[in-house]
């Protein structure tokens, strides 16, 4: 197993605590504004004009904001922006949020569309790729945008394509196809959708009787937490079963407002799971990582999902490798409750869908038993089930526990050995 390196054993502990942000560069709000959700979005940071005053941009954040509305729009809400370390340039929430220049450096292997979401729409807006579900854009606008956004091309109303929205073929498709059980909205955000627009939506799909379950995929109670109002978990409860997946990626985004909002949703018996992109210099450490789902099941969210960075146009300089996740993944096995680790996947690029990917605790194979390893390196014999046609001659082959002194290194030379009586020669 990889240990964890003396730079990974640190974390500022007050990431850890439930803190609140205030109203950092907008003091003259009142509280009504500062928690009206509306008044978020009209105020949100959108242009160069606005960072001025409140931050030093380096010579890469300056231009990249230049350029940012010619792929992505900058917006972040007021909220949010005041998690931002203004002196700090690798400040995590800033290299998600601040854009940058090398946006506009394409790797070879980048993609528009790295989930190939396009070809899989057979109505405007409504994704079915998988057997049983689909997933329905509802919006081309976010609270926030993220950097590494991998619907960059439609998302923002600056991105190279239109996102085309048609409720009414999309639920006259729903109706047709009896598949399909499962509807995730998302978009843009679904949450940036009045009451009463996403309450009829929900409605029309509650209409449906093969639709048996919902979701909503929604980064809104992270950027913007206003926007969970008690109103708007009163109209949710109306249509269970319904769960949500939200997106945090780094502990400073479980703040106090955003942990009320959750227990909101919570509370009104929305089941609550994360999903998080694995981002070089914000979450791409064992400590951070593992500080942040332990926080996450502090608000009563389970983590669901890490995903590896997609392919997205610009998104290189942001994108780790593979074997940095599997470590991550590693150090989170066995160190802390299975109900904090999420499954590492690979959207397969091109539209290949979730593909997971897990370290790899099978040591060898034989024809009667398998061989294990677990978080702490020891390894194990299981016996396999023998097939019906031929049955093991050993009734009772029990169970043996294999001891070695390394067997992380030792591993190559082990699995060509005999593992029958549970011996090391």
């Amino acid at each position: 197993m990889r240990h964890l390196s003396p730079s990974m054993n640190t974390i500022d502990l007050t990431q850890r605590n439930f803190t609140s942000p205030g109203q950092g560069y907008w003091p003259d709000a009142t509280p009504e504004q500062w928690n009206d959700w509306q008044w978020q979005m009209r105020n949100s940071v959108k242009s160069l004009a606005q960072l001025t005053g409140k931050m030093t941009l380096s010579a890469e954040e300056h231009a990249g904001v230049l350029l940012a509305n010619t792929k992505l729009a900058m917006g972040i809400t007021p909220y949010f922006f005041n998690l931002i370390d203004p002196f700090d340039p690798e400040c995590p929430i800033r290299r998600q949020m601040i854009p940058r220049i090398e946006e506009m450096t394409y790797a070879p292997t980048d993609m528009a569309d790295p989930c190939g979401e396009d070809h899989d729409m057979p109505v405007p807006g409504l994704v079915h790729r998988y057997p049983d579900r689909v997933l329905f854009l509802v919006t081309d606008r976010c609270a926030s945008y993220c950097r590494y956004c991998t619907r960059s091309r439609v998302v923002s109303g600056v991105g190279e394509q239109e996102l085309e929205l048609d409720f009414d073929r999309a639920i006259e498709y729903l109706q047709k196809h009896t598949e399909v059980r499962d509807v995730l909205l998302s978009g843009g955000d679904a949450l940036l959708l009045s009451d009463k627009k996403l309450g009829d939506l929900l409605r029309r799909l509650r209409a449906i009787d093969h639709i048996e379950f919902l979701r909503i995929g929604s980064r809104v109670p992270i950027f913007l937490p206003q926007r969970i109002t008690p109103e708007l978990c009163t109209m949710l409860k109306e249509f269970h079963p319904l769960w949500m997946s939200v997106h945090v990626n780094h502990p400073k985004e479980l703040t106090t407002e955003v942990r009320e909002a959750l227990g909101r949703l919570a509370d009104a018996g929305i089941p609550l799971g994360n999903q998080s992109v694995l981002l070089k210099g914000v979450n791409d450490d064992p400590v951070v990582m593992k500080t942040l789902v332990q926080k996450l099941l502090r608000c009563r969210v389970r983590p669901y999902y890490l995903y590896q960075c997609d392919l997205i146009q610009g998104s290189s300089h942001l994108r780790t490798s593979v074997a940095k996740g599997l470590e991550i993944i590693e150090n989170l096995r066995g160190h802390t409750t299975g109900y904090a680790i999420p499954q590492y996947v690979i959207d397969g690029p091109g539209g290949g869908g979730k593909i997971p990917v897990n370290p790899d605790y099978v040591v060898a194979k034989t024809p009667d038993s398998i061989v294990l390893r677990n978080y702490k390196g020891d390894i194990y014999e299981y016996p396999e089930v023998a097939p019906a046609e031929n049955p093991a001659s050993d009734s009772n082959p029990g169970y043996r526990r294999l001891e070695f002194f390394d067997p992380i290194e030792e591993r190559e030379e082990i699995t060509s050995r005999s593992w029958r009586a549970g011996r090391r020669d």
